[in-house]
């Protein structure tokens, strides 16, 4: 069966939190795998609440950088996030490949104006 990829919708998913913080990938023999290019891969597990229900789903998330400054708990933005199927050895799976993983953007709840009535000086 050959490796097919698909694109996967992120605005089909919930939130996003990094579950586990980036590590790098390592192959059978302990050692550091890497890209066609060359550059080492990281591997971050992601938490992913679905929309619709209470189910949470972990994903390991492999991205070509190590992606920095993300917190364990924390939210997280995925670039460009692919699903691969793989067969080896007669064991299938699904791998998932990301251009990167970044912290998302901090959104600052609206609360009263400052210098509004009520404020305490």
């Amino acid at each position: 069966m050959p490796m097919q990829r698909k694109p996967i919708d992120l605005t089909r998913l919930g939130t996003l939190r990094c579950a586990i913080a980036p590590e790098p990938r390592l192959d059978m023999d302990g050692e550091v795998r890497r890209d066609r290019d060359g550059n080492p891969l990281w591997v971050t597990s992601v938490a992913v609440r679905q929309l619709e229900s209470r189910t949470v789903d972990t994903l390991d998330v492999v991205t070509p950088l190590k992606p920095t400054g993300l917190v364990e708990g924390g939210e997280v933005k995925i670039t460009n996030l692919w699903a691969n199927d793989w067969e080896i050895d007669g064991r299938k799976g699904v791998s998932f490949r990301a251009d990167a993983i970044t912290p998302a953007p901090v959104s600052v709840p609206a609360g009263p104006a400052r210098g509004s009535k009520g404020d305490a000086a």
